[in-house]
């Protein structure tokens, strides 16, 4: 206890000597070349904004890359028992954080994952650049808590930090393939977090493993480090461009190395990234605006899709990556992925999941005596459902927030137990009651079917589904682990024939023109693929 107040009070009174000298100002608009759709792909168009930090001399730097990876995690996913509730639900990717000239960078990372943390809960890391030259690097397998301590923290020095949680869309479950990766190259050494999904890695990998290269993990990511290596320059920056342009899907990167921080998104803008400033002008990244609400951070602006933002002591680079077409942004980030005090796409995804519940209670009415929702993505939607039908809401289910995604593999007579270890009804609420349950989509239909018969043991009198969403039928690739289309149901049955095998007595989706209007007008800013099957054209 003594330790931690003295490691705390010697971070406060350096703070402002540390960081007043050296005060960062960010844009709070993206380079108007970002508009431009006949920008050329040359790393000449860009946008210097100084003088942004003091000069100093550049430290000469003797490198030495030191990992801590405890493999001490208690949730072995590799070996883990899938429980039916969250099986039956579009995957939350990854997420990840960085933070520059920040003296507490290690501990705003871990803070900004913790938020994060819905996004993946398979493993995490964290990566610093020390003031010395030394990435130090953290990883594990489980969640935040799990991985990291104040032990750990303190081994994580340096003002700059890049952070990521786990949830694999390319590769398996361990604890190599848990980011940031740290790699060395022939003019330095550098760490990488990505979210998202690249289309073309095989195809990437397969040439590099024809020329002799050695692949370390399964995960996509470790291919970005490969291109940086593979390039012919020597800036840093050019690097990370060059290595950009081959690439094809969905990403949001953020590169550390001994002296830089670089925040990347692809062209499509398919994941979020924002950017804010915290207090005497450190700024930080992440994928949603709740983690920078949690360290305190003013939120300033997107990553504009296409755009780079290098951070170094001569201060805030940004500029146009790639041509780009209109951006497609995951609509999925507000129907699913995103907590709903998140502001993604520069749209509030509480506000977002409202709305659908009222178009729900709009087009697809019925008498009933309760509105209640699948916790807890399904609330928003449900509250807006019930304030537009005139209908009370009410808590019906019940989620335990302690079971973990691992446990011991029931026996075939109690299998079905999965479900009812996360969520619960409330008697009370439903017995003899007319019930609306609105969840945010529906995947293999599984799980829909033993919550509506649960609700019925229950003593519902009716069971009717909402669902917020459009059907899914059609996988994605750009970074959610959706199953094969063959396993979607919406893409076997028809809506009546998905109500019998679920067993309620209606079934409605949110109308895909609905929700387009909603979002958009024609909303050319979405990608809706998993709903109409139509994929963007990844060549820019």
């Amino acid at each position: 206890m003594n330790t931690q107040s003295t490691t705390n009070t010697n971070l406060a009174s350096t703070y402002e000597d540390v960081i007043a000298a050296t005060p960062i100002s960010i844009p709070t608009t993206a380079p108007t070349h970002l508009s431009d759709k006949t920008c050329s792909n040359t790393y000449l168009k860009t946008t210097l904004f100084k003088p942004l930090l003091t000069k100093t001399t550049p430290t000469s730097f003797t490198f030495t890359h030191q990992t801590f990876s405890p493999l001490s995690a208690k949730n072995p996913i590799s070996e883990s028992y899938p429980d039916e509730y969250d099986d039956d639900k579009p995957r939350e990717e990854c997420g990840v954080v960085g933070i520059y000239n920040d003296p507490e960078a290690s501990r705003i990372c871990y803070l900004g994952l913790h938020a994060l943390q819905h996004r993946g809960q398979e493993g995490a890391g964290i990566v610093t650049a020390t003031p010395d030259g030394v990435l130090k690097s953290v990883t594990g397998v489980g969640l935040v808590s799990e991985i990291f301590n104040q032990s750990k923290l303190n081994q994580l020095t340096g003002n700059n930090a890049i952070g990521h949680v786990r949830y694999s869309t390319a590769g398996q479950s361990m604890l190599k393939n848990v980011q940031p990766f740290v790699a060395s190259y022939r003019f330095g050494h550098v760490a990488v977090a990505h979210n998202g999904n690249l289309v073309n890695y095989q195809t990437l990998r397969a040439e590099f493993e024809k020329n002799g290269s050695i692949f370390a993990t399964s995960s996509d990511t470790e291919v970005v480090l490969h291109l940086i290596a593979a390039s012919q320059e020597r800036p840093f920056l050019i690097r990370v461009i060059e290595a950009c342009m081959k690439l094809k899907g969905a990403y949001s990167l953020v590169f550390l190395t001994e002296d830089k921080l670089v925040a990347v998104r692809d062209p499509f803008g398919f994941r979020p990234l924002v950017m804010g400033r915290r207090r005497y002008g450190a700024i930080v990244f992440a994928l949603e605006t709740c983690a920078l609400d949690l360290v305190e951070v003013k939120y300033v602006r997107e990553v504009e899709p296409g755009e780079a933002v290098i951070i170094d002591k001569d201060g805030v680079q940004s500029m146009c990556l790639l041509p780009h077409a209109e951006p497609k942004s995951c609509v999925f980030e507000h129907i699913y992925f995103s907590l709903p005090n998140s502001v993604v796409f520069g749209k509030s995804v509480y506000e977002s999941r409202r709305k659908f519940g009222e178009i729900l209670a709009t087009e697809s009415p019925v008498d009933c005596d309760v509105v209640i929702a699948v916790p807890d993505s399904g609330v928003v939607a449900a509250i807006g459902y019930a304030n537009k039908a005139g209908v009370p809401f009410q808590q019906g289910l019940i989620r335990s927030h302690y079971v973990g995604r691992t446990f011991i593999e029931p026996s075939q007579q109690i299998r079905d137990f999965g479900v009812k270890l996360k969520v619960s009804p409330v008697r009370a609420v439903l017995e003899g009651k007319r019930v609306v349950v609105v969840d945010d989509s529906i995947v293999r239909g599984t799980t829909s079917s033993k919550i509506v018969r649960m609700l019925k043991e229950a003593g519902a009198k009716e069971v009717h589904m909402r669902i917020a969403s459009p059907p899914i039928i059609a996988s994605c690739y750009y970074g959610i682990d959706t199953p094969s289309s063959e396993e979607l149901i919406s893409n076997r049955m028809s809506v009546e024939e998905i109500r019998e095998f679920i067993g309620c007595d209606s079934l409605a989706f949110l109308k895909i023109d609905s929700l387009k209007k909603m979002l958009a007008g024609d909303s050319p800013n979405f990608c809706y693929a998993c709903f109409s099957g139509n994929y963007p054209e990844l060549d820019c």
